[in-house]
């Protein structure tokens, strides 16, 4: 940053604290970071995708904005006072786009950040609240840690009630699907490809962050990378030698294209006509962003896994999962849409086997 950006900087955030309320409340942060927080937070800067989603699903009145504006295919799906908020970049990740100044014209009550709490995201944490002023909360993102992490934002941004009826749901949803996949055997769970990209050759590794709620649904993921983390290229060789009897997807040119490509036909999952496509509005039920959008992808690969222990009306609890954490009540027609292939229903040109 420059001389003259650092002194801009310097001087917005002494006009953000001057105008400021008082810092009345002192809390704990998932990286064990003490932060005080004003004792009413009407405003808060997502840092990116992640928290975005998280604090649209909590208290949506107290965001200042995305960090990419929707697109058109997403906005149904976003209760309508939220749609065309401002887009204001992202401070964590790659791509990042927004910078402190405009955080500190937005002039937020809290910088909220939902993700990895390694040593990067704290000194990231660290140096901006230093050089803004304002407090910035660090919140566990690993799925595995979702209840616990609606409860601590809920009780920072003074939600509680709110957070504690989707921390129960998401307790619920983890508690009946752990308990069946625990009477399974690992050599009966499902052989799992994440095929990302129109060419299906992107995936994500055993472990990551992309594709751990297909292990917590009770399935293995067979792209299993000793030494390699998130994101790889696979060849169509090593998917051939994996042979995954299910393929899951959100990539329509991919999903159109794979029943009719040869390379892919003696796959076991093409064979069987178990390749799915996942819903992704407004956000991916598989990942896009890994936010807590993942909850509803792990109750429906869990049915798609295991339809006689854990299948259900996917229409019903769809309604009801937009309902209680996207505050829509979805329509026939954009239901239809949001699942149209998600049953894994080959499309009509997709050729004979």
């Amino acid at each position: 940053m420059s001389i003259y950006r650092q002194l801009k900087v310097c001087f917005l955030a002494l006009a953000w604290l001057s105008g400021s309320s008082a810092l009345a409340r002192e809390l704990v942060d998932s990286g064990g970071r003490p932060i005080n927080v004003p004792e009413q937070i009407t405003k808060v800067f997502a840092a990116g995708p992640p928290a975005s989603i998280l604090l649209y699903v909590l208290a949506p009145e107290k965001m200042t904005g995305w960090p990419n504006p929707l697109r058109p295919a997403e906005a149904p799906y976003v209760a309508e006072p939220f749609r065309d908020l401002p887009a204001l970049g992202r401070l964590t990740g790659r791509g990042g786009t927004a910078n402190l100044e405009v955080v500190l014209r937005v002039k937020p009550d809290l910088i909220l950040d939902f993700g990895s709490v390694r040593d990067t995201y704290i000194s990231l944490a660290n140096a901006v609240q230093s050089q803004t002023g304002i407090p910035y909360a660090l919140i566990d993102g690993r799925f595995a840690a979702t209840p616990a992490s609606l409860r601590l934002l809920g009780k920072i941004l003074a939600v509680e009630e709110r957070a504690e009826t989707l921390a129960s749901y998401v307790e619920k949803t983890f508690n009946e699907i752990d308990s069946v996949i625990a009477s399974i055997l690992e050599s009966d769970r499902p052989r799992v490809y994440l095929a990302r990209g129109p060419d299906g050759l992107e995936t994500g590794v055993k472990g990551s962050i992309n594709t751990e709620i297909i292990e917590r649904a009770g399935g293995r993921n067979v792209a299993d990378a000793p030494g390699q983390r998130g994101i790889v290229r696979a060849s169509i060789e090593q998917v051939i030698v994996a042979n995954p009897d299910t393929i899951i997807t959100w990539d329509p040119i991919f999903y159109e294209n794979v029943y009719k490509d040869p390379l892919w036909s003696g796959i076991e999952a093409v064979e069987r006509r178990r390749v799915y496509l996942s819903p992704v509005a407004p956000f991916g039920w598989i990942d896009r962003p890994p936010s807590i959008n993942r909850v509803i992808g792990l109750k429906w690969l869990a049915g798609l896994f295991y339809p006689d222990k854990l299948g259900g009306d996917l229409n019903a609890m769809t309604r009801e999962f937009y309902k209680l954490f996207y505050h829509v009540d979805l329509s026939d027609a954009e239901l239809e849409t949001l699942i149209e292939w998600s049953k894994g229903q080959a499309p009509s040109n997709a050729g004979a086997r």
